[in-house]
């Protein structure tokens, strides 16, 4: 038998079924016209946000990065609460935009852009985190041809990273930004150029839960810009864009970051700004832990098997959907996500199941020897954690099964 992850806080049962945003989940297929689907809970959102508001100090604004779920709704909601968004292809710039969010609130990371997306962020007045000395040069030719003022931050390969985070963006050879004692020679470069100079973007990594690891290397960061801002000299840092790192429980084991001990930790930072920092607008930018709680996968089993005495729950959903919870979206060792048969959602376990996808590829797993209440054709199951990296970061059109149905409740 092998453990589930953790259930997120939040959930309960509802004449024993799963209940999302006070109703029951066969009512929500329903609603959708079916599964699989993915649901978004507002109130999920909304206190994930406030609680981040009230741990953290008063003047850290709080970005949205749109990889985590760019689904229009969810923009839209996030749209009033969060304070910027952090974007990674002209793609996203379209999606923001069509939600109605104000392309000055937008920033634009990514180490391959085209000369057709800086464009298009120049044009729309969005701040490129310029990844290189060459893309800086691209982007103040365009600007040039435009007649705009280009809006430029340079985005910072530091020489640490984030202890225990899950996905390492900076330390030693990266493809991401610039390696830290080449940046103040081409923030000079921009300034002299009359661009419009939005200071650093220094992001170390990412699904990390240890508030200490976490709370150094904020710190780290912090003193890593007031060495560039003092290099560059061009008086106060104007921004800082301090990367994220925070994650969630995913796997048995897992235990929720100690946000109160994070904001302490950064807090303490703060009162002792050096004089390059003082002044500068600071924010943390954050995807999965904003939006990833909130989201539910919801898939209908179609089948029943035994096969050499273990059993198999075969449902319409799969990897096509959810590549992280069937492990092969950079796991080493699978894992299992926290999952539920949610048609019996305050129900006993009574048999270790393998929950199963639709698939025809043995990688198509969303549970391994699982200890779940007995599920029958019909059922719904549901994979928690699903609200980041889900409809946004699987192969939906793999063995053209096509994308699952969306809902914000």
């Amino acid at each position: 038998m092998k453990p589930l992850g953790p259930i997120p806080a939040g959930y309960t049962a509802l004449d024993g079924e799963l209940a999302i945003g006070g109703r029951k989940v066969s009512d929500l297929v329903t609603e959708a016209g079916g599964t699989p689907l993915f649901v978004y809970s507002r109130e999920h959102l909304d206190r994930r946000v406030a609680e981040l508001r009230a741990a953290m100090p008063e003047r850290l604004a709080i970005h949205y990065a749109v990889k985590a779920n760019s689904w229009r709704p969810v923009l839209e909601h996030m749209a009033g609460l969060v304070d910027g968004f952090d974007i990674a292809s002209g793609g996203e710039l379209a999606m923001v935009i069509a939600a109605g969010i104000d392309p000055a609130l937008v920033s634009f990371a990514g180490p391959g852009k085209r000369d057709s997306e800086i464009e298009g962020a120049i044009d729309a007045g969005a701040t490129l985190n310029c990844e290189s000395e060459n893309e800086v040069r691209r982007a103040l030719a365009i600007a040039d041809r435009l007649g705009k003022t280009p809006r430029l931050a340079v985005r910072v390969n530091p020489y640490f990273e984030l202890r225990g985070s899950g996905m390492k963006m900076g330390g030693g050879a990266k493809p991401f930004g610039l390696d830290a004692e080449r940046v103040p020679a081409l923030a000079r470069e921009i300034i002299a150029a009359g661009a419009d100079w939005q200071g650093l973007h220094i992001f170390t990594g990412s699904q990390a839960l240890d508030a200490e690891a976490i709370a150094e290397t904020q710190g780290n960061v912090l003193a890593l810009a007031d060495r560039l801002a003092r290099e560059i000299g061009n008086g106060p840092l104007p921004k800082l864009n301090m990367g994220g790192g925070l994650g969630i429980p995913y796997f048995a084991g897992d235990t929720p970051v100690d946000l109160t001990r994070v904001g302490e930790q950064l807090a303490k930072h703060l009162e002792t700004l050096p004089e390059t920092l003082v002044d500068t607008e600071l924010c943390i930018e954050l995807g999965r832990y904003l939006v990833g709680e909130a989201g539910v996968y919801l898939c209908s089993v179609v089948d029943r098997k035994e096969s050499h005495g273990e059993i198999y729950v075969i449902t319409d959903g799969g990897l096509h959907h959810q590549l992280a919870a069937s492990g092969n979206f950079g796991t080493v060792v699978r894992r299992n996500y926290p999952v539920a048969i949610a048609s019996r959602f305050d129900a006993a376990p009574e048999e270790e199941a393998n929950v199963v996808g639709c698939l025809c590829t043995p990688l198509d797993r969303l549970a391994d020897k699982a200890h779940l209440p007995r599920a029958e054709v019909g059922d719904l199951v549901a994979v928690f954690c699903a609200g980041a990296y889900g409809a946004s970061a699987s192969p939906a059109m793999f063995l053209g099964q096509g994308p699952a149905r969306e809902l914000l409740v």
